[in-house]
């Protein structure tokens, strides 16, 4: 059976990291490893997450075996107290160590935590940024990607040395500077973490309540809807912009450089990365042969082609996102105003501005798709779910999450507390282990840090660095996205599960406690090395993300981006309403002309179906004359007359 829990939470981990990177990347044009780079790390972050109950469980089954066993030896001291070290600090009668179902023998998680955790930080820390300066160059060969892969990484780690070196005295005293390497090394890594661990939590325990909240508020969702549309609109004449001046590079080149010349290769490679229409075009460039001199002719370089590559490889990524996303932005723009209209509806029926099309671009609030969903999704069952249910089924999830978000920051700044126990999640979790049910504590841990990394996992796919870093549904993240995403969670996981286990005590270098320590505690060595780090860092600083979460509460950082000049959704702040308003224009503009498409499409359906009949009964009628001539000549040797 335990083998059977850790390999369902395998199965389970590498489906949903293989369905994120369905939603986000692109299998079909993107290349093999990134896709695998990026799929591992996703997947060991998952598994490391789905695995942390079962290495709790197993850690109480343990530590239940180890005191039944002492109490055996030395039941009662002279002080009259029992020699095993427990949790509580009131003492408990051990009868019998119940084996948590998924209980996983010894030997396994050992081996299982240093494959997980040691691959991922080999793809944090070295593949993954060198795959990333691959995806991200211009090279038109294996050999140049790789040739400037290397050179990108070996310029940034060369920055690392001195500033180690600069801080080692510091956190490492000369008389201890024998310790385990491996443990400062671990400890540097998880520090750093911790450090963006904090910040993005900060801000989902806030924003993921309220956004849920805010879906609720139609108005306010149509609203921000219309701001969307409006700087969407912008960036997409942005992205045809570049491209256009892309593609006029391209075809300057591709005059100039004739296909007897030796980089006429690099230039074909340039124009297969070009969208189809722009290649025929451009065409090739297929003159009579003609020398070519250097002198006369100045030809562009290879460098500037290979900037070129790279240009054209930006630009036509940045196009395709978005169109793909202005076709999915308006569909969501007309769906939430066909809501709005059928809210006042007496019949209580769903009536969709462009029916014809509602099978085709479906949205996430629109029907759901399959076979039957036209006899369970009805009009009726659709109005009822979009205009009522969905609503209050949004305000009711969103307390919840309120609630969870409130319990996490008050553990998060208590969790230090050992006497008395003041973390909620470490109360339950003691409940539980009082009569061993290991059902509820995996539950309880599941549900605790799945919280905690929907928090930091959800920030991480929300933030935009410019056009720098962007992860875009629909397959329309680009592959240098989709690795930092990668790298960022495989930095984020280690710490964010060393913090969950202090928040529910089971750290003993947090809690100071003498009982055995969780298998994935143990791979990560001593942390009292550096005591600065682990009596100082990781218990106060946790406490900052009530600072943060008080700056998010305000939107004081979607201030801060406003006065900068990027123009963020502010409800019904004077800074957006003039978006707001441009994008209501927009949406009526782009309405008026589907409807003028839809007309014309069921203009030119009814012509197929009048003429279409008509057609269809002069041929057969055509072809039975025939037969009747062809049965007639066969039968008499003369030709039949045809009626």
């Amino acid at each position: 059976m335990s083998g059977l829990a850790l390999g369902v939470e395998v199965v389970v981990a590498f489906l949903l990291a293989l369905f994120l990177l369905h939603r986000y990347g692109d299998f079909r044009r993107q290349q093999r490893m990134v896709l695998f780079a990026t799929l591992l790390a996703w997947f060991l972050c998952f598994l490391i997450v789905f695995t942390i109950p079962l290495d709790v469980s197993t850690t109480i089954y343990n530590q239940c075996v180890t005191d039944k066993r002492q109490l055996v030896i030395s039941p009662v001291n002279r002080s009259g107290q029992t020699s095993n070290s427990s949790v509580f600090p009131t003492q408990r009668v051990i009868q019998v160590c119940h084996k948590p179902w998924s209980y996983i023998p010894d030997g396994i998680l050992p081996v299982f935590w240093r494959v997980v955790y040691w691959t991922s930080q080999c793809l944090t820390w070295l593949l993954i940024p060198f795959m990333q300066s691959y995806a991200r160059s211009g090279g038109f060969t294996i050999s140049a990607k790789m040739k400037t892969a290397l050179i990108e990484n070996a310029i940034y780690y060369e920055s690392r040395p001195p500033i180690t070196n600069h801080h080692t005295p510091v956190y490492v005293p000369p008389k201890r500077v024998t310790y385990d390497l491996r443990t400062i090394g671990i400890t540097a890594a998880n520090t750093w973490g911790l450090f963006l661990l904090v910040l993005l939590l900060g801000y989902g325990l806030v924003e993921i309540p309220r956004s849920y909240w805010r879906a609720s508020c139609h108005g306010h969702l149509l609203a921000k809807t219309y701001f969307k549309v409006a700087k969407l609109m912008t960036e997409k004449a942005d992205a045809e912009e570049n491209l256009e001046d892309a593609m006029e590079d391209v075809r300057a080149v591709n005059e100039t450089i004739k296909y007897n010349h030796p980089l006429r290769k690099c230039i074909d490679t340039i124009l297969r990365k070009c969208p189809v229409e722009y290649q025929e075009r451009l065409g090739r460039n297929m003159d009579d042969y003609e020398d070519f001199d250097d002198k006369r002719n100045p030809y562009p370089s290879r460098n500037s082609l290979v900037k070129l590559h790279k240009q054209v490889i930006y630009a036509v990524q940045k196009h395709n996102r978005t169109q793909v996303q202005w076709q999915i932005l308006l569909d969501e723009a007309f769906h939430l105003e066909d809501v709005a209209k059928n809210e006042t509806s007496s019949t209580h029926q769903f009536i969709h501005s462009f029916p014809s099309t509602s099978s085709t671009h479906q949205f996430t609030h629109s029907q759901p798709k399959g076979c039957f969903s036209k006899y369970l999704y009805t009009p009726a069952v659709e109005w009822y779910w979009e205009c009522v249910c969905r609503r209050w089924c949004n305000r009711l999830l969103a307390v919840a999450l309120c609630v969870l978000s409130v319990g996490v920051v008050w553990s998060e700044c208590t969790f230090f507390s050992t006497q008395p126990v003041l973390s909620l999640f470490a109360i339950l979790i003691q409940l539980a282990e009082r009569d061993y049910n290991y059902l509820y504590i995996e539950m309880a841990c599941f549900i605790t840090i799945f919280f905690l990394c929907y928090c930091v996992y959800s920030t991480v796919f929300r933030i935009r660095v410019f056009n720098y870093y962007y992860l875009a549904p629909h397959h329309q993240t680009d592959a240098y996205s989709l690795q930092f995403s990668g790298m960022l969670f495989c930095r984020l996981t280690p710490p964010l599960c060393l913090n969950f286990l202090g928040v529910i005590h089971m750290d003993s270098t947090i809690s100071h406690q003498q009982r055995q320590q969780t298998t994935y505690t143990s791979i990560m060595g001593s942390m009292q090395v550096l005591s600065f780090i682990a009596n100082g860092f990781y218990i106060y600083y946790p406490m900052l993300i009530v600072l943060l979460c008080i700056a998010t509460y305000f939107s004081l950082g979607t201030r801060c981006l406003n006065l900068l000049g990027f123009q963020q959704f502010m409800g019904e702040s004077d800074l957006t309403s003039d978006l707001v308003d441009e994008g209501k224009e927009l949406i009526r503009r782009e309405r008026r002309k589907r409807q003028r498409g839809e007309e014309s499409e069921s203009r030119r359906r009814e012509w197929r179906e009048r003429y279409g009949e008509q057609k269809e009964k002069y041929a057969a009628r055509t072809r039975s004359c025939y037969s009747e001539l062809r049965e007639a000549e066969d039968s008499n040797g003369r030709a039949g007359k045809c009626c």
